[in-house]
């Protein structure tokens, strides 16, 4: 389910509100050039996390996004991870009195400044476009969760248990296999109007699962530029 979800929502951010794919730097908003979803994996038998970026998500398959995810999280799984990922050892090791400091400072660099440090992996397109990160893997129904400030997305989707439940179609109750999906925005980028878009364009995506395995038009790719220029 999480990479279904991985190429719905990111083709409903291209697509449909392409405004969102953007994040505030210095007071004003900043167009991403890509489109990056940062899905979390679980590691260590489950005893730890670590992160994979899958990059231009909505210009994928899912049939592509999820073998990409699979071989990444399998890497991970075998102490294989990525710079971002290594990093949350590294900042462990700083003194605690020091790790506010160095963080700021980081952030100022890359963010602020929009510089990246290779070494580190760290630029202002570190964590995504925005995030998604399934809790219901974990026996979870439902959740939610607060934005990152150093992450600069504009929102984190998060993915409950599926279950079937009864709900009500044409006055008749029926059973249904049911996805509960929660969202956190941050409301400098986004309101009530684009999150409307979003939830339209996610709906619409589940109901056409077929458009998932194909690639996006040029027609359709060209809606995500022009929006942002």
């Amino acid at each position: 389910m999480t990479h279904l979800a991985t190429a719905v929502l990111a083709r409903a951010v291209a697509f449909d509100v392409p405004e969102m794919n953007c994040f505030i730097r210095r007071g004003r908003m900043v167009g991403r050039k890509r489109l990056d979803v940062m899905v979390p994996v679980a590691i260590g038998d489950g005893e730890g996390m670590s992160a994979i970026i899958v990059k231009d998500a909505h210009a994928r398959t899912v049939s592509s996004i999820a073998e990409e995810i699979r071989a990444a999280a399998s890497d991970n799984r075998a102490g294989t991870e990525s710079k971002i990922s290594q990093n949350k050892y590294l900042l462990n090791r700083i003194p605690w009195p020091l790790r506010r400091p160095v963080f700021r400072l980081l952030k100022w660099i890359t963010v602020d400044l929009g510089f990246e440090i290779k070494a580190l992996g760290l630029s202002a397109d570190s964590f995504g476009s925005f995030v998604v990160s399934d809790i219901g893997s974990f026996g979870l129904q439902t959740g939610m969760t607060a934005l990152m400030p150093a992450a600069k997305v504009p929102a984190v989707i998060v993915l409950g248990k599926v279950e079937e439940k009864p709900v009500v179609r044409r006055g008749e109750i029926v059973i249904r296999t049911m996805l509960p999906l929660t969202g956190t925005f941050d409301h400098r980028i986004v309101d009530g109007l684009q999150i409307g878009k979003l939830a339209r364009g996610i709906k619409r995506n589940f109901r056409k699962p077929e458009w998932l395995d194909e690639i996006p038009t040029e027609e359709l790719e060209s809606c995500l530029f022009a929006a942002r220029e």
